[in-house]
Order: C-alpha cells, then sequence, then structure tokens
C-alpha cells in the first residue's frame, strides 16, 4: 500500500509561480514511476508530467511544456511539480499518482487526494 499526500495548491495569479508537493508512504517510492494528473471541473482527468524511477527522464503534455518542471526527491519520498508562469486555464485539482512496481500491473497504482490550484487572470 502507497498513501500519496499532496500539498501545495492555492490562489496564483497568472504569470507567478507555484510548486505543488506529494509525499509517499512506503518503501516503494523509488522503484516507481511518478506523475501529476489534472481535473477542471466537469472535464476529464488529464496527464501532466511524469518522472522515471531515477528521475533521468521527464514527460510532459503539450500545453505545459517549458513552464512546468516535475522532479523528485527518493531520499525523501516526495515528488514535485513546479509550475511557473501558471495560466488560468492551468486551474485544476492536481492530483498525484504511483505507478505500478511492473509495468502493466492493472491493481498496483495510486492516487493522492488531490490539490486545488487557482490561477486568476
Amino acid at each position: 500500500q502507497v498513501q500519496l499526500v499532496e500539498s501545495g495548491g492555492g490562489l496564483v495569479q497568472a504569470g507567478g509561480s507555484l510548486r505543488l508537493s506529494c509525499a509517499a508512504s512506503g518503501r516503494t517510492f523509488s522503484r516507481r514511476t511518478m506523475a501529476w494528473f489534472r481535473q477542471a471541473p466537469g472535464k476529464e482527468r488529464d496527464f501532466v508530467a511524469s518522472i522515471t524511477r531515477s528521475g533521468d527522464s521527464t514527460q510532459y503534455t503539450e500545453p505545459v511544456k517549458g513552464r512546468f518542471t516535475i522532479s523528485r526527491d527518493n531520499a525523501k519520498n516526495t515528488v514535485y511539480l513546479q509550475m511557473n508562469s501558471p495560466k488560468p486555464e492551468d486551474t485544476a485539482l492536481y492530483y498525484c499518482h504511483a505507478g505500478p512496481l511492473v509495468p502493466g500491473v492493472t491493481n498496483d497504482y495510486y492516487w493522492g487526494q488531490g490539490t486545488q490550484v487557482t490561477v486568476s487572470s
């Protein structure tokens, strides 16, 4: 079992910055790909960014490329999402996701409870 607790959300002005954190419980954090997703009101949950176990590779959805940065600290069991120059369309509930230990296993992934990010224009 892995518990994920997000923090750092809040109200930010467009063009500002915000850093989200996700703290994971347990001893398997460093062996899991981690990701951030977001869900705006009335919309589906969408992928934002992911980072490999060692942190040597990252992926981003096109709308956030060049503005958001995902990183991790395996010693602290924490993954981060640095949000620079946020836009009102980035307003959403942001979720942390822990991938499975073995790729393709469908019952070994976890979600946090979400942290709200609201970007004012």
